[in-house]
């Protein structure tokens, strides 16, 4: 049984799959910078937080989620191991539901910028989870203050990031503003993607 063809939604896995390979650049970017403040195993910058807030303000959350893995996955795939996947993957998933969960407060109880500040800190407190559980040993958890004051300036700049591409490409701005009104008829038949 064939389904009926929906440009909006093939526009959608575009937008998903460019996200993806922009993720997944600035994910090998970042292996080439050197931190020199990575006192515990799989501290990053997390320069790829900012694909995932974009898809967080741009698409639907199983979409979201999808593109994550998919970012995660290629990255492992291009140069990655084993463990830096288990590090990488504990922090995005815990950064990614943190996110979500803050973002339904509402752009007038917390803004981007804060959101991205959780989602820094989120994704270094599940990096040290697992250096925990690969350790057996809580006293990993020792470097958390540390690692949380990197997160939240790295957070911070991530969202002032994000905040800018919001306020100078209009594709985002319109997406932004698709995604928070109600589904309609007329949607279907817009220039842009519909990511309600």
């Amino acid at each position: 049984m064939t389904h009926p063809y929906r440009p909006e939604r093939t526009r959608q896995v575009l937008f998903i799959a460019i996200l993806c390979a922009q993720g997944v650049i600035l994910g090998l970017l970042e292996r080439l910078i050197p931190f020199p403040f990575a006192f515990a195993p799989g501290a990053k910058l997390g320069l790829a937080n900012l694909i995932t807030i974009i898809s967080l303000f741009t698409m639907r959350r199983s979409d979201s989620f999808l593109l994550m893995a998919l970012r995660l996955l290629l990255t492992t795939l291009l140069g990655g191991t084993m463990a830096t996947f288990m590090y990488s993957g504990a922090g995005a998933v815990l950064s990614w539901c943190g996110m979500l969960v803050i973002q339904q407060l509402g752009p007038k109880r917390v803004s981007m910028i804060g959101i991205s500040a959780a989602g820094g800190i989120l994704h270094n407190v599940g990096q040290l989870l697992v250096a925990s559980l690969i350790a057996q040993s809580w006293t990993v958890m020792l470097y958390l203050p540390i690692l949380a004051f990197m997160g939240v300036l790295a957070g911070i700049a991530i969202g002032i990031a994000a905040n800018f591409l919001f306020e100078h490409i209009d594709t985002l701005s319109r997406l932004r503003f698709d995604r928070r009104r109600p589904p309609t008829k007329e949607s279907h038949h817009a220039d842009s993607p519909h990511v309600g």
